[in-house]
């Protein structure tokens, strides 16, 4: 019973996650267009036509952008949260309604045979969600585009096997850096985006409560912050908690605009 995780994209200007078991695929978000989506699926051996869904954590533009295409042109049912879907359904377009999966909240659904929990997060989004997706006893654990992260989200996360963690920001470089005074705001508040040592912590307290063998780090911004800064930024903490990188878990990064490592979760 494998499971398998890829990063398709993650950052500001689009996400995009492939999860799949061995019969059913999924997308959490379509947020490049639908020629990226398919043409990097492609690379990884997938075919987009066997694509089952696509769950949609939010309605900003870098998670929504390739939505409408996919589902004219591959078909592809979309699960999404009826206050979503009302925020975003003049973005993408005429799509056959016969696709759309309506829920109050997305949790303790199945779809094929993967089983899809949800918890609600902090966001300047009408009705933003992380994802924990499960098949067999492996689970895969994404949360990205929060200001804080709740207990509710902690616990959800801390028996899974893969951990995708937004680590947006450097909190100096973007105190100083060139975004102006209202977005650094924004980003810093609790409905933003988390910085490095966020994640390290939140992955801290997930690794050592639980299961986790690979952390991933997500949505990296372009402008504050760099790669090798995030990376050393979260193994730090977590080998001060005594957590070591190629020995208790797998650290990684996912890239803005290219496919990361495919994990096959056995």
């Amino acid at each position: 019973m494998s499971f398998y995780f890829c990063s398709l994209a993650s950052g500001s200007s689009g996400n995009c996650q492939f999860i799949a078991s061995d019969k059913t695929k999924l997308l959490v978000d379509a947020g490049m267009s639908g020629r990226y989506i398919k043409n990097s699926l492609s690379n990884i051996d997938v075919d987009i036509n066997h694509i089952n869904g696509i769950l949609l954590t939010h309605e900003h533009a870098d998670h929504i952008s390739g939505v409408g295409v996919l589902m004219r042109r591959h078909k592809i049912p979309l699960y999404v949260t009826e206050k979503t879907w009302e925020a975003l359904k003049h973005k993408i377009g005429n799509i056959d309604e016969h696709l759309l999966h309506l829920y109050d909240r997305i949790d303790n659904i199945e779809i094929g045979d993967i089983f899809v929990q949800s918890a609600r997060i902090s966001h300047d989004a009408v009705d933003p969600l992380c994802y924990a997706l499960m098949h067999g006893n492996k689970k895969i654990a994404i949360a990205t585009d929060l200001g804080t992260i709740s207990d509710e989200v902690v616990e959800k996360f801390r028996d899974s096997d893969l951990l995708m963690i937004e680590s947006n920001h450097d909190i100096e470089m973007l105190k100083v850096g060139p975004y102006p005074i209202y977005l650094k705001r924004r980003i810093l508040s609790e409905y933003g985006h988390l910085s490095n040592e966020d994640a390290g912590y939140i992955a801290k307290e997930i690794i050592e409560y639980g299961k986790v063998k690979h952390v991933l780090l997500a949505h990296l911004s372009k402008e504050n912050n760099f790669p090798e800064l995030a990376f050393e930024t979260v193994r730090g903490i977590l080998e001060e908690a005594g957590i070591k990188d190629g020995v208790d878990i797998n650290l990684d990064l996912t890239y803005r605009d290219k496919v990361g490592k495919t994990y096959k979760l056995l």
